[in-house]
């Protein structure tokens, strides 16, 4: 997926349809370094969730402006219009798409009973659990996104399989019905590299775990 290029991004989308996800509030924060694509996964995934009638924000705070700085994103998902647009939340979900991130950054942060975490990394969940005992006792599921996108797009860029992980994880949607939607997120883009999006997200459907 193409990273976006602006510092903060702010948006809400209202269509016709509605989806339930669960919460009256949905609440997802992503943990990342700058050009990494954690503003254009979340832009994306509001996008598709949008389509369904949803209310939905995107937007990200970043620490410094640098290329590989910590920064984080965020998505609301409501039924209702959302008025908050603070970056504090209790998240239902938190994405890790640096695997250096889980262990340097507070990812438990103001978390609720029921968050679950995605974890980009190569070790095994009770690899990683063991090496952060903050997540000790989570619910906690780890998937490869870096290496999933160098075998699938060619280039290391973890937001793709994140969403795929995601779908898998939080059953938003059915694996077929988001790559459906994300075909025409990413419509503008030659159709190799729209295939080998498509790829990654199937792929980490696949071996979140």
């Amino acid at each position: 997926m193409v990273k976006a290029t602006f510092k903060i991004a702010l948006f809400t989308i209202t269509s016709p349809k509605l989806i339930k996800v669960g919460d009256s509030m949905l609440e997802i924060r992503w943990h990342s370094r700058a050009g990494q694509g954690a503003v254009t996964g979340a832009k994306g995934l509001a996008d598709v969730v949008s389509r369904t009638g949803k209310e939905v924000q995107a937007f990200a705070f970043y620490g410094s402006a640098k290329r590989g700085a910590a920064m984080t994103a965020y998505n609301r998902v409501s039924d209702e219009p959302i008025l908050n647009h603070e970056k504090f939340m209790n998240p239902n979900y938190v994405l890790v798409i640096d695997p250096a991130l889980a262990f340097t950054a507070d990812i438990t942060a103001n978390e609720r009973d029921c968050t679950k975490y995605i974890v980009t990394t190569h070790l095994s969940k009770e690899e990683l659990v063991s090496k952060i005992p903050a997540l000790e006792g989570k619910d906690v599921y780890v998937v490869d996104c870096f290496k999933i996108s160098l075998d699938t797009i060619g280039r290391a860029i973890p937001n793709t399989p994140m969403l795929g992980a995601l779908m898998k994880v939080s059953g938003m949607f059915g694996i077929e019905e988001f790559q459906e939607s994300m075909k025409s997120v990413l419509k503008k883009f030659p159709q190799k590299i729209i295939d080998a999006n498509m790829e990654a997200i199937a792929t980490a459907y696949n071996e979140v775990k």
